[in-house]
């Protein structure tokens, strides 16, 4: 029995085509990158569960392909990924800094993905100001938050920012009925519709309710299902 992985992961978009509800950052990101036009230091800030960290890592993956990469190329030498919430000292930062300075072996840039930047101490945000306002050629910042307003001035300043909404339930209730198409599950529209509200406006959290409602009702999604399973009253009640 190979083992169960949720959702969230397994439908994780590897394009930004199949990213829901943020055309407008995904396509001026691309346009971006066609047109040699991409800053080097980005800032995704917004809600939880709306595709920060997924867009962070298609664009790392993307501006380093030329064509003449294998398909399944992910360029795992080239992009870096730091929690800024359990590496937040500066010795972290000063790490990260000595790092930066080295070319990359394959590929043309190296990325440097920091989530949860809101999470590091003044003094490394200060450490960090140098690097991110002068980075190497090669290098490329995406940090992302879902706390803009933690993040001081002066690093705010040195980053194009890019506000991510929350996902429409009509997004939301769309993707549901592909993934529901995709593993063969019957869902009523209402009971998709339900879910999406409930997760109010995180994908992922849609991802995780559809998760919990399937392992309880099985292949077929009803209205009555869902209600019963996330406790929301129905409309004859």
């Amino acid at each position: 029995m190979e083992p169960f992985v949720v959702s969230a992961r397994k439908y994780r978009p590897q394009t930004f085509n199949d990213v829901v509800g943020q055309q407008a950052i995904t396509e001026t990101l691309e346009n971006a990158i066609a047109n040699n036009h991409l800053a080097q230091a980005l800032l995704f800030c917004g809600p939880r569960g709306v595709g920060k960290t997924t867009c962070a890592r298609i664009l790392a993956k993307k501006i380093n392909q030329d064509g003449t990469e294998r398909e399944d190329e992910d360029f795992a030498f080239n992009i870096f990924e730091l929690d800024a919430a359990s590496n937040n000292s500066v010795d972290d930062i000063r790490n990260l800094t000595d790092q930066v300075r080295i070319p990359p072996q394959v590929g043309k840039y190296k990325v440097y993905i920091i989530d949860e930047v809101h999470m590091l101490s003044a003094a490394a945000f200060n450490a960090f100001l140098k690097t991110l306002e002068e980075p190497p050629k090669h290098a490329i910042f995406i940090l992302a938050t879902t706390e803009k307003h933690k993040i001081i001035p002066t690093i705010l300043s040195r980053c194009q920012i890019f506000d991510f909404k929350r996902i429409t339930v009509a997004d939301a209730a769309a993707y549901l009925k592909y993934i529901a198409e995709e593993q063969g599950i019957e869902a009523e529209e209402d009971a998709l519709h339900i879910i999406a509200q409930k997760a109010d406006g995180a994908m992922r959290d849609a991802l995780s309710i559809f998760d919990r409602v399937v392992s309880f009702s099985g292949k077929t999604l009803t209205r009555k299902s869902v209600t019963e399973n996330l406790n929301v009253l129905d409309y004859d009640t």
